[in-house]
């Protein structure tokens, strides 16, 4: 039941495309008494809810290396279709080394290439006019660049989270410490 109203009460915050967002605690005394926990079980979740974002973060890394991988393949392909087009008519033999196998390599002469192949992944490779491989090269690296920027923009979002994070769990367990000091001169007062 307490998680219920932990999860409630932090899901009011702003979240971005499934990542929840992290609530800033002001007063630690009446954020503990809104969610009805003790200081152990709300170190408990944020604890947890840091190592979610953790999780989060390391898929979202994963991803932008992948992109920042697959952007300069798509530009090289963009640039070699490029070259065909622009030695095609030129009656020009364009010479070029091309990797049939890991590290296997062999030379071809090409001249007025009308087509090119494509992978398309899955082994899968399918055969498109010059024209219509440059088109949807173009459209794979501009969708490429645009989720590259979603995903640069989801990481900023997520460290801020993480901050707000740490900040709160610093926060509940300086808040405690103090309590506990205060307690024990109490007590030491008193007796």
């Amino acid at each position: 039941m307490a998680s219920t109203s932990i999860e409630t009460m932090t899901t009011t915050t702003a979240e971005r495309r499934g990542i929840p967002g992290a609530q800033f605690v002001e007063d630690v005394q009446t954020y503990l008494t809104q969610l009805g926990l003790d200081v152990n079980s709300a170190l408990a979740f944020l604890q947890e809810r840091l190592q979610q974002y953790k999780l989060v973060e390391m898929k979202l890394l994963a991803q932008q290396r992948d992109l920042q991988a697959k952007i300069p393949d798509i530009e090289k392909c963009l640039d070699v279709v490029g070259t065909l087009q622009a030695k095609k008519g030129t009656g020009e033999a364009l010479i070029a080394d091309f990797e049939v196998s890991e590290g296997i390599y062999s030379r071809a002469h090409l001249e007025d290439a009308d087509s090119v192949c494509l992978w398309l992944g899955a082994n899968v490779m399918l055969e498109y006019s010059c024209e219509e491989a440059t088109s949807l090269l173009q459209n794979n690296l501009d969708n490429a660049k645009a989720s590259l920027e979603v995903l640069i923009a989801d990481l900023q979002f997520l460290r801020d989270q993480v901050t707000i994070t740490q900040v709160t769990i610093a926060r509940v367990y300086n808040w405690d410490v103090h309590q506990r000091r205060i307690r024990q001169a109490t007590a030491a007062k008193d007796s």
